[in-house]
């Protein structure tokens, strides 16, 4: 699935629909060069499940952990991670066991370490706004996909069907 995201408003919008088809649990690789909107996706997600307050990436403590309504989420930042391996040493294979939500950003940077992702959501810059591109790796991001594409929300914002399934 691929939508049209043209300002920060319409990101967060879609991290809200996003955050309410994931049910509260998965994990969603998010991927995209910097400025990509990685983290302002990430708000929407946490607004969906009732946070209120700032989001900022935890890009040097690597995990910011959120309990929100009876959900639990882990926002994962990898961008400065040296190792994979480093994530075993801040709990990260406990982390992503949990049933929890995990949103991890820069999830290339723990390659051969971190689990397949249920979603994958590639952002990259179109003009003032972005594209956002989804990907399922589980029947869970599946689901995910269809209750997207079922949200009048996003009817004016998809842009393709077609390709809804990770490699």
């Amino acid at each position: 699935m691929q939508l049209r995201l043209d300002d920060e408003d319409r990101q967060v919008a879609f991290g809200e629909c996003l955050g309410r088809a994931l049910e509260g649990h998965g994990r969603v690789h998010l991927t995209g060069e910097l400025g990509a909107g990685k983290t302002t996706l990430t708000r929407g997600i946490l607004r969906a499940c009732g946070h209120r307050g700032a989001v900022k990436s935890p890009t040097y403590t690597l995990v910011e952990p959120y309990e929100l309504d009876g959900v639990l989420v882990h926002h994962f930042d990898l961008y400065r991670l040296g190792d994979p391996e480093e994530l075993e040493f801040i709990g990260g294979r406990d982390l992503l066991a949990e049933d929890a939500l995990c949103v991890i950003e820069w999830p290339e940077r723990g390659e051969g370490w971190l689990p397949p992702p249920d979603l994958e959501v590639v952002l990259r810059l179109a003009g003032s706004g972005r594209e956002a591109t989804l990907m399922a790796g589980s029947d869970h991001g599946r689901a995910v996909l269809e209750c997207l594409a079922a949200m009048p929300a996003l009817a004016g914002w998809i842009l393709e069907r077609k390709g809804e399934t990770a490699q």
